[in-house]
């Protein structure tokens, strides 16, 4: 079972390039992030034509996460639990979950929290301590789960490159830092560095002063097993040649495989 995440930053400008990867590649399960697009939008054909049904959830022009997958699933929620929306409007696209091959898949697209000032960053700590309680329920339950996509959270310091990012910056404040710990903590296990403990690890390189030439980048995108499903985990690995490709996303797939 080959479960993939990718932050595919627009997907209708990086639809090439998903459906060669897709081709090339074959995971049982994809999920998608930053579709950019409403779900009426999505490219769902191009992709039944590879064999892979799609779910969305959609925004226009912000946000929004899929899952294709080329075995039979069900959708369980299309936004996650516990959570008000913000303002007047519907809450944004960043949760889509799914029950497949006898396991709960979250795929998800945390809030960034840079933006927004005071509110902003506190927003995506609420986003964030419902994903925890959401998944504490599950886990309590016994429930074999997967949790995966682009957190916009470096879990330590060898999860960037130095330099790349400003000590106050979102994606390594304490409190997001604390709030990863904590899903690892209610026994959730990180699937990359489950095989690969020390050293830097990247998945998302910046567009601007030749970041990814440099190897000047991010790990936050990441999947995040039970612990059944942890002992089955017998590879992880980020696809950096997607990252390479002519118009790349600027995040690269990341993959497990379990037994």
């Amino acid at each position: 079972m080959k479960i993939t995440t990718w932050n595919v930053n627009s997907i209708r400008k990086r639809l090439g390039q998903v459906q060669a990867w897709l081709a090339c590649e074959q995971p049982d399960i994809l999920l998608l992030q930053e579709l950019k697009c409403e779900a009426r939008d999505f490219p769902e054909l191009e992709f039944a034509a590879l064999g892979y049904r799609a779910e969305i959830v959609g925004q226009k022009a912000y946000n929004g996460v899929a899952v294709l997958a080329r075995i039979p699933f069900e959708v369980r929620l299309r936004a996650l639990p516990g959570l008000a929306a913000d303002g007047d409007g519907p809450p944004e696209a960043r949760y889509i979950e799914i029950e497949a091959a006898e396991m709960v898949i979250g795929g998800l697209y945390a809030p960034n929290g840079n933006s927004g000032g005071v509110e902003g960053y506190r927003r995506k700590l609420r986003w964030l301590d419902a994903l925890i309680a959401h998944a504490r329920a599950l886990l309590a339950a016994d429930t074999p789960l997967v949790l995966a996509g682009d957190f916009n959270i470096c879990p330590d310091d060898d999860d960037l490159a130095p330099g790349a990012l400003a000590p106050d910056d979102a994606l390594v404040r304490p409190e997001s830092r604390a709030r990863f710990r904590t899903l690892v903590w209610l026994g959730m296990t990180d699937g990359l560095r489950a095989l690969t403990p020390e050293g830097p690890i990247f998945t998302f390189w910046d567009y601007q002063a030749g970041a990814f030439a440099a190897d000047r980048g991010l790990r936050i995108d990441h999947v995040l097993l039970s612990p059944t499903l942890a002992e089955r985990l017998t590879a992880a690995s980020v696809d950096r040649a997607a990252r390479a490709a002519e118009q790349p996303s600027d995040h690269a797939p990341v993959s497990v495989t379990l037994a």
